[in-house]
C-alpha cells in the first residue's frame, strides 16, 4: 500500500490539474436604463433611479463568483416576492410592469454561493406622480406706487416632495445640472425674498415678497421636482398705476352736423388705463368745481360700446353758460398712486379738425438712406392726434406698427429705403379731439436708389484669337428712364451711351482676345440716385488642375526606407483657354520651407475629364509631403492647386506575426459590431456555472490553463435563436509592390481554435469584409452543431484584393446550452497548410504522464 502512495498523489495531482476550477467569492453590482441623478440630505450623496407611476421597472444584477451564485430581489430589507412576478425574485433582472407610487423605495440585490459573506447591493428608486403648478397669485392688494413691495404666493405638488424657486422672469437661469434638495425653498433675485414656506406631504406652497416692482414685471414661479424636470409657471406682477389719459366731444349725434351748437346735446368723454381696472374712479369738475350728476349734466363711469376704464358727460341742452373748461379726474380707489386730470374746453371756438397736405410735400422724392418727413396740417380746436398708416398695401410702418401716432401731424422716417415707396394716410383720431368721421389726406413718397446689376463680378477666360462677349444687366432702378452706361479697361473709356426704353441691359464685345486685352473691365451704370457696377476679369490663364483622390491603392513600398506614390487628376476646363503644355510639380515636406520643382510635359491636348497620372518617387518614411502643381500653356501659367501626401504604415507590417490570444484586455484591437444583436465576451475558466449549464463551454482556453482568456458568446436569456454576435478585427493592408497596383491578390491563411459542446449549440461563421464594402461576401467558412467537449483548429485560406477585415459571427441555437469560444486568432502570408491534430497540447501532456504513472505502478507491484 506505500508504495500505491505516490502514485496516488501523481494521479491526484493530475485529476487537480484537468477538472479543477478556479473558486472566488460573490460580487454584485446593479444597473438600469433611466434617469437618475445624485441627491444629498444630511451630508450623505447617492445615486437615485427616478421612474414616472405607470411606467415599468427593470433592475438588472450583475454577479460575479465561482460557483455561480443564487440572486434574490427584496426591498427595504424584507421580503417582497408578492410584489414582483413570481419567475423575477430569483433571476438577474427584477420585472415590476405598471408600478404604483407605493412601491417606491430602496431594492436590494443579496447573492450567495456559500464562500465567505453574501453580497448586497442596494438601489434607491422614486415613483413620481404628474408634476403641477398652480398658477401663483397674490394673496392680498396694496395699492402702493410702481416699484414699491408686493405680496405673492406659489403654490407646487408632485412626488417625491417638491422644492419651489421663484425668480425674475428673464433672468438668468440657475445651471441645469446644479442639485437641490428637496424641502427647500429659494429666492433666485435680490428683490425676491421667501418670507415664509410650508410644505405638507407632496404639496410645497412658498410665500414670497418683492421690493422694487417696475410698473410691468412678471415673476417666473419654478417647482423643482426630484430629478425631474422643472417645472414652471409665469405669473404676472398687476402692480398698481394710472397712464394714458385721453379725451373726446362728440357732438349731437341727432343732427347731422360736426359742429357745436347752442340747444344741441353735447358729450365728453374721458378714458385712462388703470391696473388693476376695477379699483378705477372718476369724478368731474367745471371751471375748478365739482360736478354732480343730474338731469341736464348726466355723469355715466363706463360707456359700454367704448373699451372699459371710460367715463362720460353728457349735457343735454347746451346753453351759453355751459361754456367752461370740464376737468375729468381719475384715481384708483385707495390712493397711493398719483391722480390723472384731463382737461376739455367748451366754447364757441371749439371747432371740428380738419386736415391738408402743405404744397410741395407731395409727392415726396427721397435717395435710399436719407432722413425725410411726410407732414399733414391739421386744424381745429383742440387738435386731435394724427394717426398714420400706409395706403397702398396693407403693410407695416417704418417702426413695425401698422399705425404710428403723431400729435403735430409730422412722420418723421430716418434712413428711408426703397421697400418704403408708395402711398401714406394720414387721418384724424377721435383722441383728444372730436368724435365725428375721421377727415384723411394722401402723401405720396418716392425713394430713388442706384441701379442694381448683375452679374456684380465675374471671371472670363478665354485664348487668344477668340471673341469674348460681356453683357452686364439692369435689375432694377429708380428712375429707370434716365439710364446711362460707359465701360472701361483699368480706367480707360472704350464705349458710353444711353438705354433705350424696353432693353435693360448693355453688351461689349473683344473680337480677337490679345494679350493687351487682358484685365478688368467695368461696366458703369448710372441714375440721378447712383452708379450700379458690373466688373469683368478677362484672362488667358488655365483653371486650376482637380487632385484625384480616390485613386486605388496610390502608396507603394519596395524598398525599406522610402515608398512612392501614385499622383492623379484632372484638368478644370481645358479647352476654355490655349493648350497645356506642361505642369510644374512643386513638393516640399511638411514643414519646410524649400520647393523643389520639375516641369511635366504634356503630350497632345488634354480632354475633359481625362485622368492624368504621375509617380512621385524616393519619398523618405514617415513623413508627409505638400504637392502643387500648375499648368502651364504657350502664354501664361494657370492656377496652382496644392495637396498632402500622409504615410500611412501598414497596421500588419508582418502578417505572419499577427496572433491573437486575448490575453490582453484590447483583445488585439478586434472589436465589436454595433449592428449586431449582443457581444462576444472575454472570459477565463468556466463560461457559466455548472449547476445551471454543465453541459456546454470550455473549462479552460485553449491550452488547457484556467487563468488562460478566451472570447466566448453567452447564450443564456435573454438571448433567443438566431441572435448574432459579431467581432471584427483591425484593418490589415494589401500594400502593393510597384505603383501599377495589384495584379495577382495575395494568399493569406486565417487561422482561429473553437469550442463547440452542447445540444444547443447553433453556427461559427468568419467573414472576409475588403474596404468599401457595405456587406460581408458569403462565409469563408462555416460550421454548425455540437463539436465535442474539446478545441480544435480551423484554417481558410482568403484572397483579399484591398486592405480587408476578418468578422467572426455566433450565431445562437435553440436552447442555452449552446455557448460558442474561440482563441489563438492568427493571419498568415501563404495559403493554408494541413491543420495539426486538434487535441489541446496540455490534455495530451497529461494523459501521456497518466500512462507512464500507471505503467510504473503495475511494474513495480510485479517485482
Amino acid at each position: 500500500i506505500n508504495r500505491d502512495y505516490p502514485v496516488i498523489y501523481l494521479f491526484k495531482s493530475i485529476i487537480d490539474d484537468v477538472v479543477k476550477t478556479q473558486i472566488s467569492p460573490p460580487s454584485v453590482r446593479i444597473v438600469h436604463s433611466g434617469h437618475a441623478c445624485n441627491v444629498e440630505e444630511e451630508r450623505h450623496t447617492e445615486r437615485v433611479y427616478t421612474i414616472r407611476e405607470g411606467e415599468t421597472l427593470e433592475l438588472t444584477c450583475l454577479v460575479t463568483g465561482h460557483p455561480r451564485p443564487q440572486i434574490r430581489w427584496t426591498k427595504t430589507a424584507g421580503s417582497v416576492s408578492d410584489r414582483f412576478q413570481d419567475s423575477s425574485v430569483f433571476n438577474e433582472t427584477l420585472h415590476i410592469a405598471k408600478i404604483l407610487r407605493t412601491q417606491g423605495g430602496r431594492y436590494y440585490c443579496k447573492a450567495e454561493n456559500g464562500l465567505g459573506s453574501p453580497a448586497i447591493k442596494s438601489i434607491r428608486v422614486d415613483v413620481y406622480s404628474t408634476i403641477w403648478v398652480r398658477t401663483c397669485h397674490q394673496s392680498t392688494w396694496s395699492l402702493k406706487h410702481p416699484f414699491s413691495t408686493i405680496l405673492y404666493a406659489c403654490l407646487c405638488q408632485c412626488t417625491p416632495d417638491p422644492e419651489i424657486t421663484t425668480r425674475r422672469h428673464k433672468a438668468t437661469r440657475r445651471n441645469p445640472g446644479q442639485q437641490y434638495p428637496p424641502y427647500r425653498l429659494r429666492a433666485a433675485r435680490d428683490n425676491v425674498t421667501v418670507i415664509d414656506q410650508a410644505i405638507s406631504g407632496t404639496a410645497a406652497r412658498s410665500y414670497f415678497r418683492v421690493r422694487h416692482v417696475p410698473e410691468i414685471t412678471h415673476i417666473v414661479c419654478v417647482c423643482v421636482c426630484l430629478c425631474v424636470s422643472d417645472q414652471h409657471v409665469l405669473c404676472c406682477l398687476c402692480v398698481a398705476a394710472l397712464k394714458k389719459g385721453r379725451f373726446w366731444i362728440t357732438p349731437d349725434p341727432y343732427h347731422n352736423d360736426d359742429n357745436i351748437q347752442i340747444g344741441r346735446e353735447v358729450k365728453i368723454s374721458c378714458q385712462v388705463e388703470a391696473t388693476p381696472p376695477e379699483e378705477l374712479m372718476f369724478s368731474w369738475l367745471k371751471n375748478g368745481r365739482a360736478l354732480r350728476s343730474s338731469e341736464r349734466m348726466v355723469i355715466t363711469q363706463t360707456d359700454p360700446d367704448i373699451s372699459p376704464g371710460t367715463t362720460n358727460l353728457d349735457i343735454i341742452d347746451l346753453k351759453f353758460t355751459d361754456f367752461g373748461t370740464y376737468t375729468c379726474m381719475a384715481a384708483l380707489r385707495g390712493g397711493g398712486i398719483p391722480e390723472i386730470s384731463i382737461d376739455v374746453n367748451i366754447s364757441s371756438t371749439t371747432v371740428p379738425p380738419n386736415l391738408t397736405v402743405p404744397r410741395g410735400k407731395s409727392p415726396l422724392v427721397a435717395r435710399e438712406g436719407d432722413t425725410v418727413e411726410l407732414e399733414c396740417l391739421v386744424s381745429g380746436k383742440p387738435k386731435p392726434i394724427i394717426l398714420w398708416s400706409r395706403a397702398d398695401k396693407e403693410a407695416p410702418m417704418p417702426d413695425g406698427s401698422m399705425q404710428t401716432e403723431s400729435y403735430d401731424g409730422v412722420l418723421r422716417v430716418v434712413n428711408v429705403s426703397r421697400e418704403m415707396t408708395g402711398s401714406y394716410r394720414c387721418q384724424t383720431s377721435q383722441f383728444n379731439g372730436f368724435n365725428v368721421k375721421a377727415r384723411e389726406a394722401l402723401v405720396e413718397l418716392i425713394v430713388q436708389y442706384p441701379p442694381t446689376v448683375e452679374p456684380a463680378f465675374l471671371e472670363m477666360r478665354q485664348g487668344l484669337n477668340r471673341p469674348v462677349v460681356m453683357t452686364c444687366r439692369v435689375l432694377r432702378a429708380h428712375p429707370s428712364r434716365v439710364l446711362r452706361f460707359e465701360w472701361l479697361l483699368s480706367n480707360r473709356l472704350l464705349h458710353a451711351g444711353a438705354f433705350t426704353e424696353h432693353k435693360d441691359e448693355t453688351e461689349y464685345t473683344i473680337r480677337s482676345l490679345n494679350r493687351d486685352g487682358w484685365g478688368e473691365y467695368t461696366c458703369n451704370v448710372i441714375n440721378e440716385a447712383g452708379t450700379g457696377k458690373c466688373t469683368f476679369h478677362v484672362t488667358g490663364k488655365p483653371y486650376p488642375p482637380e487632385f484625384y483622390y480616390d485613386t486605388y491603392s496610390p502608396l507603394w513600398q519596395n524598398r525599406p526606407r522610402v515608398y512612392g506614390f501614385k499622383l492623379q487628376w484632372t484638368q478644370m476646363n481645358p479647352n476654355t483657354v490655349d493648350r497645356i503644355v506642361a505642369y510644374r510639380l512643386g513638393i516640399r515636406q511638411t514643414g519646410l520651407q524649400r520647393w523643389w520643382e520639375q516641369e511635366i510635359p504634356v503630350e497632345g491636348a488634354i480632354t475633359k475629364g481625362e485622368l492624368i497620372t504621375h509617380n512621385l518617387t524616393e519619398l523618405i518614411k514617415p513623413e508627409s509631403y505638400e504637392v502643387r502643381l500648375t499648368p502651364i500653356t504657350h502664354y501664361a501659367e494657370g492656377d496652382s492647386t496644392t495637396r498632402i501626401i500622409t504615410y500611412s504604415a501598414p497596421i500588419n507590417p508582418h502578417l505572419r506575426e499577427f496572433h491573437c490570444s486575448f490575453e490582453e484586455e484590447p483583445i488585439c484591437m478586434f472589436t465589436q459590431d454595433k449592428n449586431d444583436d449582443f457581444d462576444w465576451t472575454r472570459h477565463s475558466a468556466a463560461t457559466r456555472d455548472t449547476k445551471y449549464t454543465p453541459n456546454t463551454g470550455p473549462s479552460g482556453d485553449r491550452s488547457g490553463s484556467k487563468q488562460g482568456f478566451y472570447m466566448y458568446i453567452e447564450t443564456s436569456r435573454p438571448r433567443k435563436e438566431g441572435d448574432q454576435a459579431r467581432l471584427i478585427s483591425p484593418f490589415f493592408n494589401v500594400a502593393p509592390k510597384t505603383p501599377y497596383g495589384i495584379t495577382n491578390p495575395p494568399a493569406y491563411c486565417l487561422g482561429f481554435f473553437y469550442h463547440m459542446y452542447g445540444k444547443h449549440i447553433g453556427t461559427l461563421n468568419a467573414f472576409l469584409k475588403q474596404k468599401g464594402q457595405t456587406t460581408t461576401e458569403g462565409a469563408a467558412w462555416s460550421l454548425t452543431g455540437n463539436q465535442g467537449d474539446r478545441w480544435k483548429q480551423a484554417k481558410v485560406s482568403i484572397h483579399p484584393s484591398s486592405s480587408f477585415q476578418v468578422v467572426i459571427e455566433g450565431v445562437r441555437g435553440p436552447g442555452i446550452e449552446g455557448d460558442i469560444a474561440i482563441d489563438d486568432v492568427t493571419l498568415e502570408e501563404g495559403e493554408c497548410r494541413d491543420p495539426p491534430s486538434s487535441a489541446p497540447p496540455a490534455v495530451i501532456a497529461h494523459i501521456w504522464l497518466l500512462f507512464a504513472a500507471l505503467a510504473t505502478t503495475l511494474l513495480g507491484g510485479q517485482r
